[in-house]
């Protein structure tokens, strides 16, 4: 892979100091500082290749100092960068496999656990309406039967307030055969009772 020195769209976003490897030269940029060996670390295509960055570079801040209290970056001095290798190493191309790999086991997995929670929402569902289709007939029936019982209760009330008019008429009715017998008797006798 032969790839021109600045291409801007081609630049690694991350890397990392490197040593320079056995039989390369070091070289010196366009403004004549020597060059630093970085190597990526972004997971791309150049994952773990070494190039060379002028020490310059608007792009690499200053070492071992905080994100908060970096000062801004100067202006570009140089632009600088040239790739020393051509291909990614063999452990980086590993590296890629072996994250796309558990990429797609965490993505199969995640499927997987989003389908088993789909069924069990739908099984908790279909339990559900069952329950509840339960619940109605229970209700329909506990409804009817409570129906059943107060129909029979108003015919159990209803008779027995026949049975006590009834009775009330068969009272009245010899009362007022009593009072009768009484009225028609001349009087004689014995006194009547609350008198003795």
């Amino acid at each position: 892979m032969s790839l021109p020195c600045s291409d801007q769209s081609i630049r690694p976003k991350k890397m990392k100091s490197a040593s320079l490897p056995r039989g390369v030269e070091a070289v010196r940029c366009w403004c004549g500082d020597l060059c630093k060996v970085k190597e990526v670390e972004d997971f791309s295509d150049w994952l773990g290749m070494k190039f060379f960055m002028c020490a310059n570079y608007e792009s690499d801040p200053p070492e071992c100092i905080s994100a908060y209290i970096r000062p801004p970056s100067p202006p570009p001095l140089c632009m600088y960068y040239r790739w020393i290798d051509t291909e990614m190493p063999d452990w980086a191309v590993t590296e890629i496999r072996e994250r796309g790999r558990r990429a797609w086991a965490s993505w199969d997995l995640e499927e997987r656990r989003e389908k088993a929670e789909a069924e069990e929402k739908a099984a908790q569902k279909k339990e559900w309406e069952e329950y509840c289709v339960e619940q109605r007939a229970f209700l329909d029936e506990m409804i009817r039967k409570n129906q059943e019982e107060k129909l029979r209760l108003e015919e159990v009330y209803r008779q027995r307030e026949q049975a006590c008019e009834a009775e009330r008429e068969r009272k009245r009715e010899r009362a007022r055969a009593a009072k009768a017998a009484e009225e028609a008797s001349d009087g004689k006798g014995k006194h009547p009772r609350w008198t003795q």
